[in-house]
């Protein structure tokens, strides 16, 4: 996995970590944010390596699964340049009205 993807997985868990069981969010913070290894992870919880991965992709397929539904972090993106095509008065009026209804 690389950082661009790592970014993306961090913040999809921003957007719906709440979603997500307890279990799951303390095997995605020791891994994502408080950077344990699978070892260490299995070690603090005394479970195995392999349930450590298994815990981590099925977080991961959560994650995007609720994105998937509900493209929360897609429609901020697209809100983002939106804003940015803005400022740089890049659109009219009306533009800048068609682009939000497509939001």
């Amino acid at each position: 996995m690389d950082l661009k993807d790592k970014l993306r997985i961090n913040n999809l868990y921003d957007i719906y970590g709440q979603l997500l069981t307890e279990k799951q969010r303390t095997y995605f913070e020791y891994y994502y944010l408080q950077d344990y290894s699978l070892a260490e992870i299995s070690e603090i919880l005394k479970v195995s390596r392999n349930a450590v991965h298994t815990q981590l992709k099925s977080v991961i397929k959560h994650l995007e699964n609720y994105e998937n539904k509900l493209k929360v972090f897609n429609n901020k993106k697209d809100l983002r340049k939106l804003i940015k095509r803005i400022n740089n008065k890049e659109l009219s009026l009306e533009e800048i009205t068609e682009e939000l209804e497509k939001v």
